[in-house]
C-alpha cells in the first residue's frame, strides 16, 4: 500500500488538484478596543509588504520572490507559490488608522488596528427618578 501511494505522489506530484487558497493565511480578532490581524508570509521581507489601512477596510500587498536553487537544478516538487499577492480584509467597525502598528516576528506579520475612541463602545448609566 505504502508503495502504491509512494507511486501516485511521485505521477501527480507536479498536478495542483486543489484550490489555492487565500494568501497571506490570517487570523482575526477584534475586541472593544480593537482588532488584531496577523498574517502568514514565510519568506517575505517587511520591506517588501504594503499595509493600507482606510477606515474599517485593511489591505496587504507584497510579492514573493522565488527561491534560487543552483543553476543546474531540477525541480522535483514545487508547492510554495510565487508572485505578487494582494489580500483585503473587512473589520466590523473603523480602524484609527493614526495609532495602527505592525511588527513583524518570525515571518509573521501581526497588525495591532485601535478603533477610534467616538467609535468605542460605552456604557450609559441610568439616572435614578
Amino acid at each position: 500500500m505504502r508503495r502504491l501511494q509512494e507511486e501516485m505522489n511521485r505521477a501527480f506530484g507536479g498536478f495542483r488538484l486543489a484550490v489555492p487558497a487565500e494568501y497571506p493565511p490570517v487570523n482575526v480578532w477584534a475586541g472593544a478596543d480593537g482588532a488584531i490581524i496577523t498574517a502568514e508570509v514565510p519568506g517575505v521581507a517587511p520591506d517588501q509588504i504594503d499595509i493600507t489601512v482606510h477606515q474599517d477596510t485593511v489591505t496587504l500587498r507584497g510579492k514573493r520572490e522565488p527561491a534560487a536553487p543552483g543553476k543546474d537544478a531540477t525541480v522535483h516538487r514545487e508547492e510554495r507559490a510565487t508572485g505578487s499577492f494582494a489580500r483585503t480584509l473587512v473589520l466590523p467597525f473603523r480602524v484609527d488608522s493614526e495609532k495602527a502598528s505592525a511588527r513583524f516576528e518570525r515571518g509573521v506579520l501581526i497588525l495591532e488596528l485601535p478603533r477610534p475612541p467616538a467609535d468605542k463602545p460605552r456604557q450609559i448609566k441610568i439616572n435614578p427618578a
